[in-house]
C-alpha cells in the first residue's frame, strides 16, 4: 500500500487493534523487540506512518500520526499466557495484519474470538494431559514404575487444580504456589509413610509446566540484544516463580511435619531401561498436545522438534556436560521450528520448539538449588551457578539456532530459486 493511499480505518481503531495484538504477542511470551517490530508493519500495511512502538513485557506505548495529530496509547500487559492452539491463530492473525488489506474491525473481531476460544479438548482432554505430561517427564528423570505411578497421580491434581483456577483471574496469580504446597504435602506425605519414591523426582513433572525455563531464557536473549529492561524484568520474575515455588515446596513439607534439613535423599530407581526416556519424550508430547489445546496437525511436528531436542541433548550430555547439552538441543530446535512453518506450513515455530524448554527442564536444575539452599547453603548457591550455565546456553542455543536458520534459508532459497528459473526455462524451450 503506497503512502498516496488514504487509511481505509480510524486511527483510533487500528490503535486499539495494535495495542490488543501486542497484548497477544506478550501473552504468547514473544521478544518485545520481536512484539515492537510486528507492530510497526501492521501500521506500515495499513499506510500509518511515524509509527513507534515500545514494548514491555508489561505495558506497551504506541504512538500513531494522522491528519489530526499524534495518538498516543498506552497499554497493561496480558494477565495470563495463552494456550499453544490461541497462539499458533494468533501468529496467523498477525501475519495477516502485517499484509494488510483486511478491514481493522474484522481482523478485531477475530481477535476477540481467539481470546475468548474455548480449549479443543475441554477440561477432561486438560486433565488427561496434564497426567500424560507428566508421566513422560518422570519416565525422563528416573524411569521407575513406582515413580512414573505417583508423579502421574499428582500430575492428574495439578491439572484439576489448574482447571478450577484457569478462568479466575484472581486465583490464577497464586496457582504455582497452591500446586506447589498440595504436590510437596502429597509426596512428603506418602515417603513419611512409607513409600519408596524418590521426593524430588517426583515432585518435578507435576509442576514442570510452572517452572518459567521459557521466561529465564527468553530474558536472557533479550539481555544479549541489549534489551536491559525487558530481559531483567523477565529473569526477576522468572526467579520470584522458583522462590514461590520452593517456598511451597517447603510449606507442604512442613505441613506434614518435615522439615527442610529432614528432607530425604532421592531413592535410586527401581526397574529402569534405557529405552524409557525416549518414551518418556513421546509420551510428554502427547500430553503436551492435550493439556495446551494444541492445533490442529500440530501433534507430528511437535513430537519431530522435541525429540531432535531431547536427541540432541542426550548425544551431547556425556562430551560437554548437563550445563551445556541444552544449547545443542535448541541449536536444532529452533531452526527446525522455523523450518515447519515457513517451508511446510505447519504450525507456528513456537508452537513446535516451547514444549522443548519444558523438556529439557532448565528450571528444575535451578528450582532443586534453591530447594537445596534451605538446606546447604555453599551447595544451593553452586546449584544456581549451574542452571545460569544452562539458561545461558540455551539462550545460546536459541539465538544462534535462529540465525542457523537464517542463513540457510538465504543460500537454500537462492539456490532453490535459481533451480526453479532453470526449471522453467528448460520447459519453455520443449514446448512446439
Amino acid at each position: 500500500m503506497s503512502e498516496e493511499q488514504a487509511p481505509t480505518q480510524s486511527t483510533p481503531e487500528l490503535l486499539e487493534f495494535m495495542y490488543r495484538l501486542g497484548q497477544a504477542y506478550l501473552a504468547c511470551g514473544e521478544q518485545t523487540a520481536q512484539v515492537e517490530l510486528a507492530l510497526r508493519r501492521v501500521a506500515n500495511s495499513y499506510s500509518a506512518r511515524k509509527t513507534r512502538v515500545v514494548a514491555f513485557p508489561t505495558a506497551i506505548f504506541i504512538t500513531l500520526h494522522d491528519s489530526e495529530g499524534e495518538k498516543v496509547t498506552l497499554a497493561e500487559g496480558p494477565l495470563q499466557g495463552l494456550r499453544l492452539d490461541q497462539m499458533a491463530d494468533v501468529y496467523t492473525l498477525g501475519a495477516e495484519a502485517q499484509r494488510g488489506g483486511t478491514p481493522i474491525g474484522e481482523l478485531q473481531q477475530r481477535l476477540t474470538a481467539i481470546l475468548r476460544q474455548p480449549m479443543r479438548f475441554g477440561w477432561g482432554g486438560s486433565i488427561i494431559g496434564s497426567t500424560v505430561l507428566t508421566a513422560g517427564i518422570a519416565m525422563v528423570l528416573t524411569p521407575s514404575l513406582i515413580n512414573i505411578g505417583a508423579a502421574a497421580a499428582l500430575g492428574a491434581v495439578v491439572g484439576v487444580l489448574k482447571t478450577f483456577m484457569r478462568e479466575r483471574t484472581l486465583l490464577s496469580a497464586p496457582a504455582p504456589v497452591v500446586a506447589a504446597t498440595i504436590v510437596s504435602a502429597l509426596v512428603f506425605a506418602a515417603v513419611k509413610y512409607g513409600l519408596p519414591i524418590a521426593p524430588l523426582k517426583v515432585l518435578i513433572p507435576p509442576l514442570v509446566t510452572f517452572l518459567p525455563g521459557a521466561m529465564l531464557t527468553f530474558g536472557m536473549i533479550e539481555l544479549a540484544y541489549g534489551d536491559m529492561v525487558s530481559g531483567t524484568s523477565r529473569i526477576m520474575t522468572g526467579f520470584v516463580q522458583l522462590i514461590l515455588l520452593t517456598f511451597g515446596i517447603v510449606a507442604g513439607a512442613a505441613i506434614v511435619g518435615v522439615t527442610p534439613g529432614g528432607l530425604p535423599d532421592p531413592v535410586t530407581p527401581l526397574d529402569a531401561v534405557l529405552w524409557a526416556p525416549w518414551l518418556g519424550a513421546l509420551i510428554f508430547g502427547v500430553g503436551v498436545f492435550l493439556h495446551f489445546s494444541a492445533p490442529r496437525n500440530a501433534l507430528p511436528w511437535m513430537l519431530l522438534v522435541i525429540l531432535t531436542a531431547f536427541a540432541a541433548q542426550q548425544a551431547t550430555v556425556g562430551v560437554v556436560g548437563k550445563q551445556f547439552s541444552g544449547f545443542f538441543g535448541m541449536l536444532l530446535a529452533t531452526p527446525l521450528g522455523y523450518l515447519i512453518q515457513l517451508r511446510f506450513k505447519g504450525p507456528p515455530a513456537i508452537v513446535t520448539f516451547l514444549p522443548s524448554f519444558w523438556l529439557l527442564v532448565p528450571g528444575a536444575l535451578s528450582l532443586m538449588s534453591v530447594k537445596t539452599m534451605l538446606t546447604d547453603t555453599t551447595a544451593g548457591i553452586d546449584g544456581l551457578m549451574t542452571a545460569v550455565f544452562v539458561f545461558a546456553s540455551i539462550a545460546l542455543g536459541t539465538l544462534m539456532g535462529a540465525s542457523l536458520y537464517k542463513w540457510l534459508t538465504e543460500r537454500f532459497g537462492a539456490w532453490q530459486l535459481q533451480v526453479g528459473r532453470a526449471t522453467r526455462r528448460a520447459r519453455e524451450r520443449q514446448k512446439p
